[in-house]
């Protein structure tokens, strides 16, 4: 592997699966299995001979070629197709070079291409998301009634449990399954020929038809078929028209992976926060290590899948940049997909891989959850006793009996009930209240249980 593609200042993605399928041998590979099944394809159609077929599918492997003169010789013409192409039919007999390639543009190769490294790489990414929501669906059961404190605007607001939030992780995961499972389906192989007509495949005399006149229009024509075929022998959607300038494909797959990399980002931030020190509710099942202080335990993965997720739209709002892409053939709009999509790929799945390791080794502190409840001396019910007094005294009168409460509760440091306790002397329409139940943060959930069952219910 060149070095420029070891990873060293890639610790999302290095080791993951998709540093195996995005890495420029990958590339490589991809564009060879484009030109390969291309000449299948034809063959199959009676554009090409058996031999030819054979001979160019055999030639098609990665290891045979340098990556880096490949590179290299990219800068003189645009894209490294053409230097591909010129080694690949160095690499068959002579009768069989002009079936190398034949008919098609560059791009027909490098969009194929990308493709076929998406589609690669997102199997792995898949399974990862599955993992995860796998894991969360485990710690929703183990923690459906297990009180927290729901945070709003960083403060806290109302009980909720941490069932509950975590079967919100894994809506948020499936949603991503979905979605690349979707785009998965359709990614599209490339064919058009010089400007996505197809016109010269039927121009292409049929094998063992010497002297036959191809030209013209034909409705029953050699091209639609040819598409047909390639798409089959590379196991991809077959497009209804050339997209050279029809980008839909890559904003699709780009805006899935985008929505990819912030579900999970929420995820870790939600672990980031409650992994504080402050807080202690999570911790990462093994945390990394600081270089200066052997107390830590730092929340590593949560924080390589934020990492991901921050750079996410960025690399997304390229590639619909590259929507508008002129004439039929675009000059700098396709060339500009190439490395953002890439990388889009490589955080996504390396955020994948990150986020089923950390939630398959998340570890949850109920004890510490139940202290937290506590810090605001009773205030976090506060919504269900306004509720309660409002049937009584009315909501004006409500609302001043609980600020007033809470004012001298805050002042004297002590707990909400007991000063509670004395109002309620003052208040005759209060009498007879449960201060104990209506103050107790474990019984003010609402329907958190039931929603997380709810939520646990999809498939």
């Amino acid at each position: 592997m060149h070095e420029s593609d070891a990873g060293l200042l890639a610790p999302g993605w290095a080791g993951s699966p998709t540093e195996t399928t995005t890495r420029d041998s990958a590339f490589l590979q991809a564009m060879l299995d484009a030109e390969a099944a291309l000449t299948r394809a034809q063959c199959g159609c009676g554009l090409a001979p058996a031999e030819a077929a054979r001979a160019v599918t055999a030639a098609a492997d990665a290891s045979r070629f340098d990556a880096r003169s490949l590179a290299l010789r990219a800068r003189a013409d645009g894209n490294p197709v053409l230097a591909l192409v010129v080694d690949l039919a160095a690499a068959v007999a002579p009768d069989v070079r002009p079936y190398v390639h034949r008919g098609a543009t560059s791009q027909d190769i490098l969009d194929t291409a990308a493709m076929l490294v998406s589609a690669r790489t997102l199997a792995p990414v898949l399974d990862d998301l599955v993992r995860a929501a796998e894991a969360v669906a485990r710690l929703a059961v183990a923690h459906r009634n297990t009180p927290m404190a729901g945070r709003t605007l960083t403060q806290h607001a109302v009980p909720t449990t941490f069932g509950l939030k975590a079967a919100g992780w894994r809506a948020l995961i499936l949603d991503a399954r979905d979605r690349l499972s979707a785009v998965r389906e359709s990614l599209p192989v490339q064919l058009g020929g010089a400007a996505g007509t197809l016109a010269v495949f039927d121009a292409f005399t049929p094998v063992g038809a010497a002297g036959t006149d191809a030209s013209g229009a034909d409705d029953a024509s050699s091209g639609l078929s040819l598409l047909q075929a390639f798409a089959n022998e590379l196991g991809l959607a077959e497009p209804l028209l050339p997209w050279h300038t029809l980008r839909t494909p890559i904003a699709d797959l780009a805006g899935a992976l985008a929505f990819t990399a912030g579900a999970l980002g929420k995820l870790a931030a939600d672990v980031l926060n409650l992994s504080r020190t402050e807080i202690g509710e999570v911790t990462e099942g093994q945390g990394g290590a600081s270089s200066t202080m052997p107390q830590k335990a730092n929340p590593v993965r949560a924080t390589l899948i934020s990492a991901a997720a921050r750079r996410a739209p960025g690399l997304a709002a390229t590639l619909y940049g590259c929507l508008v892409a002129e004439d039929e053939r675009p000059a700098g709009a396709w060339h500009a997909e190439w490395e953002p999509l890439r990388e889009l790929l490589r955080l996504v799945g390396g955020a994948a891989y990150e986020a089923a390791e950390l939630t398959d080794g998340l570890r949850v502190v109920p004890y510490a959850m139940r202290e937290n409840l506590q810090l605001t001396d009773g205030l976090i019910v506060a919504e269900r006793l306004a509720a309660v007094f409002a049937e009584r005294v009315g909501r004006k009168r409500a609302k001043e009996v609980l600020m007033n409460a809470a004012a001298r509760a805050r002042a004297e440091t002590t707990d909400l009930a007991d000063v509670l306790t004395d109002v309620l002397d003052e208040e005759p329409e209060l009498a007879g209240l449960d201060l104990s139940e209506l103050t107790d943060p474990a019984r003010y959930t609402g329907s958190a249980g039931p929603l997380t069952d709810r939520a646990l219910g999809r498939g």
